[in-house]
This record gives structure tokens, sequence and C-alpha cells, in this order.
């Protein structure tokens, strides 16, 4: 199963994005307190349009609380990170994949970093900005993760209008 781990999100319109995202790939999320806001705030309904009650996630106290309940291979997003995120091998399907951003203003702590440097990872990116939206890293990890898993479950056609929908 793919994972996402947000470490201390502060901006609600990326946490109902990742919300979406997840609810829509069968991602579960982990939140990590505290929360810069309240998952009742309409900010985050506005930003998953509705989907919150399709996105499976766990609220910690922590990081010690998460790494407690969860076992499995964790991923690192960080801007420091020497690999690009492609040169990991996610396509194991029965593999527990761990993918975990920090907060929007500081990152992932150092100290949690330096148990496992080998799987820090960054996006390349130019040298005009620090990092991508916290959100759009998120989707684009998942999406890599399912590029290798042959987009395991999910849909290739329209469900809701049919596949001929642009052929009437």
């Amino acid at each position: 199963m793919i994972h996402v781990v947000l470490y201390e999100p502060e901006i609600p319109g990326n946490t109902g994005n990742i919300m979406r995202t997840c609810a829509g790939t069968f991602t579960k999320l982990h939140l990590i307190e505290p929360l810069g806001f309240s998952l009742d705030d309409k900010y985050i309904k506005r930003s998953s349009v509705n989907y919150i009650e399709n996105c499976d996630y766990t609220i910690y106290k922590n990081f010690e609380e998460f790494e407690a309940k969860n076992k499995g291979t964790y991923y690192y997003l960080t801007r420091y990170g020497h690999k690009p995120h492609t040169s990991f091998d996610y396509s194991n399907k029965e593999e527990e994949i761990y993918f975990i951003f920090g907060k929007e203003s500081t990152g992932i702590p150092k100290e949690i970093l330096k148990n496992d440097l080998n799987h820090c990872m960054r996006m390349p990116m130019n040298s005009h900005i620090r990092a991508l939206n916290l959100s759009n890293t998120v989707a684009i990890m998942i999406y890599e993760a399912l590029r290798q898993q042959n987009y395991r479950d999910l849909c290739f056609e329209e469900p809701f209008k049919g596949k001929d929908y642009l052929d009437k």
C-alpha cells in the first residue's frame, strides 16, 4: 500500500488537495500533529471538494507515535536530499511505502532525516525556488509509485459518463 505522511501540515488548502488525491488513489493519509488548522475548517472541505469522507486518514500526536504504529519503508521528501525521487523502486505492491513530507515552512526536522539518509530524496528543479508546492509534490510521488505499480486498482476509463463519452 502507498501511504502519505504529512508532518505538522500548516496550510489547510494543501491538506485538502492531498486528501482529495489520496481519496482518488486508494492512498492512506497520516497526519502528525500539531496541525495548523482544524479538519472541520471550511477551507479543508472546499479544497477536498467533499471527498474528505472518502479519504482514509489517521491523526497522530507526534512522529514517535506514527513510527510505533506503522512499519514499512519510509521515504523522506526534502530539499536537502541527494537522490531524485525517480531513483527508487516502488513497484512492489505488497510493500508498505510511506512518503513523508514536512511542514510547509520548515520541512522535516533534521533529527528525523539524519536517521535514514539513504531514503532522503529531492525533486529536481531549478535554483530559483526552494521547493515545489506540497500538494503538487505529494501528487507527483503518488503517481510515480502508481506508475511503477501499473496503476493498481485504478480506473483507466471515465466511470461516470462512460468510456464512449467523447465518441458521441
